[in-house]
């Protein structure tokens, strides 16, 4: 039985740069079982309605400007898996939640960056799901409760975003400069729900979680963690990691049905 995983994936520099997270990402499949496959549902592909791509090998999608030549060098070719993708759609599409399959696009940062630190041998298959921002968290939620019977299947559920992510304060701070009070304050409601599985303050964050709209402008970003919560099946969420950066950008990371 594979977990379900939030991890926040940061700067795309995260693929070079030391910190805390990326240590943490570094050592991240030491401590579970080895994924079938992985099922990666990342901030930075959206559309309007559910999509799953199927491709045979991956191709590295460097969606990003303005960085050094090094990090757009790097590949990550992880081989797809076609028979999973027409299984998750076909999940979906039994609860109604009509599903496309793209045959063309390949892993965008949000999933190649940390699934390289976890998993750099790029063998096992990876797929990715979009998700759908304008439909909130309740959608991302459900859509995780269907994907959930992917975890007895040996298909790991990583869903990839950031725990914080107002990227309009960011004035080249720093990535170790201390943490903004409304970051810390934020955080510390949201732990403390997921601590005690409080599912329905979790899924109207939006209105009772302090500085909720300043850390999340829009939604996309934290919309994962709500699909790893219902893959989880219910169960109360382990916090696996915590650090910030750049004073803004929390970098926490929560499983669902860890091992033990």
């Amino acid at each position: 039985m594979q977990p379900s995983l939030f991890i926040s994936h940061g700067s795309p520099m995260l693929a070079l740069t030391q910190t805390p997270a990326r240590t943490f990402l570094a050592g991240l499949s030491a401590g579970l079982p080895r994924p079938r496959a992985i099922l990666a549902v990342s901030a930075h592909w959206e559309t309007a309605a559910p999509a799953v791509n199927a491709v045979r090998r991956n191709e590295t999608i460097h969606d990003f400007f303005g960085f050094p030549r090094a990090l757009y060098d790097l590949s990550y070719p992880a081989p797809g898996d076609a028979a999973l993708a027409q299984r998750i759609a076909d999940l979906l599409g039994k609860a109604g939640f009509a599903t496309g399959i793209d045959q063309t696009r390949g892993l965008d940062h949000g999933a190649w960056v940390p699934l390289m630190l976890a998993w750099p041998a790029a063998d096992i298959p990876v797929l990715q799901l979009s998700v759908q921002s304008h439909l909130g968290p309740r959608h991302a939620f459900q859509i995780g409760r269907c994907l959930a019977p992917l975890r007895e299947e040996g298909v790991l559920i990583l869903g990839s975003g950031s725990f914080t992510h107002d990227l309009r304060r960011f004035r080249g701070q720093p990535v170790d400069a201390p943490e903004s009070p409304d970051v810390t304050q934020f955080s510390a409601w949201m732990d403390e729900a997921l601590a005690r599985n409080d599912i329905d303050a979790l899924l109207d964050y939006r209105a009772r979680a302090p500085h909720a709209r300043d850390e999340h402008p829009s939604e996309e970003h934290l919309l994962p963690l709500f699909t790893a919560m219902g893959a989880g099946g219910g169960g109360t969420a382990r916090r696996m990691h915590t650090s910030t950066e750049h004073a803004i950008l929390r970098m926490d990371a929560y499983g669902f049905a860890l091992p033990d």
